[in-house]
C-alpha cells in the first residue's frame, strides 16, 4: 500500500474575509511532522456547499487519501459541513445518530432544543469523535475523512488524538540540507536524477552580493538521503561553489 496522502480543508468564510486568522494549517503541519508525515495539501473555503462538496469530492478520488476538515458542523444555518459530507461521500441522507443525540442532551439538558440537537443528524455510518472541552461530538467516516469543529480549541486536541490512532509509530526522516552561493540553475540536473523515494525542495533567494539557493533532501532511507544530498556536494565542489551545511531537521 502506497504511503497515505494527508489534507487539511478549513471551511469558513470568516477566514476568507479575515475576520479570523487561521490558526489549523500551522498546527496540523506540525502535528504531522512529529509523526514523520507532511500535509499533501490544504485548502481554505468559504462557507458554500457547492464549494464543499466538490472540494470533497476531489479529495476523496485520490487515492489513499486521508482528510482533517475544520468548521461548519454546527446547529446554525451556515453550517454546511455535515450535510455536504453526507452528499459527497455517502448516499447523501442524514439520520440522527443515537448516540450523539443522547451526549447532546446529557451535556445541555433542556437547552438541546430546538437547535443544538440538529448536530446529532449525521451521515450514515458516521462514527463520533469525542470533544474534550464541550461534549459536542464530532464525526468520521470510513476511518478517513475526520470532521472537526472550527475551534481550535476544541479540534487540535482532537486531531492529536485521531493522530495517536492513525499513526501509532513515528517515521523518521532523514533530513540534509546545504545553501550554495549559486542560482539553481547550477543544479538542475542534479535534481532530475533524484530517486522518487527523495523529497527534495530548492529554494532559490536573490541577495544583495548575489544569488543563494538552499537544497534540502529527504528520505525515510538513511543512506539514499546521504547519498542523494552527496550528488549535490560533488557538484558543488566540482564547480568550486562555495556552500554551507545546516543542521539537520
Amino acid at each position: 500500500m502506497s504511503e497515505p496522502k494527508f489534507f487539511a480543508l478549513i471551511i469558513g468564510t470568516e477566514i476568507l474575509n479575515r475576520r479570523r486568522v487561521d490558526k489549523h494549517f500551522d498546527f496540523v503541519t506540525q502535528a504531522l511532522i512529529k509523526k514523520g508525515h507532511k500535509l499533501s495539501g490544504s485548502f481554505i473555503i468559504e462557507d458554500d456547499p457547492g464549494l464543499i462538496i466538490e472540494t470533497l469530492n476531489y479529495i476523496a478520488s485520490l487515492e489513499n487519501s486521508i482528510l482533517f476538515s475544520f468548521g461548519g458542523i454546527g446547529s446554525t444555518p451556515d453550517d454546511y459541513t455535515r450535510q455536504c459530507s453526507a452528499l459527497a461521500l455517502t448516499d447523501g441522507s442524514l439520520v440522527v445518530h443515537e448516540e450523539a443525540k443522547q451526549i447532546i442532551e446529557k451535556t445541555l439538558g433542556e437547552n438541546a432544543y430546538p437547535h443544538p440537537i440538529k448536530m446529532a443528524a449525521l451521515p450514515k455510518n458516521a462514527k463520533l469523535l469525542h470533544n474534550p472541552i464541550n461534549n459536542m461530538p464530532a464525526f468520521s467516516l470510513e476511518e478517513r475523512y475526520f470532521f472537526m469543529p472550527g475551534f481550535p480549541e476544541m479540534s487540535h486536541p482532537m486531531l492529536e488524538t485521531i493522530l495517536e490512532k492513525l499513526i501509532p509509530l513515528q517515521k523518521t526522516y532523514y533530513r540534509h540540507t546545504l545553501t550554495a552561493h549559486c542560482k539553481e540553475n547550477e543544479l538542475i540536473e542534479v535534481m532530475e536524477q533524484m530517486p522518487k523515494n527523495v523529497e527534495f525542495s530548492s529554494l532559490p533567494k536573490r541577495h544583495h552580493d548575489g544569488w543563494r539557493v538552499s537544497i534540502s533532501v529527504a528520505s525515510d532511507d538513511a543512506f539514499v538521503a546521504q547519498q542523494s544530498f552527496n550528488m549535490y556536494l560533488h557538484v558543488l565542489q566540482y564547480k568550486n561553489i562555495f556552500y554551507s551545511l545546516h543542521d539537520q531537521v
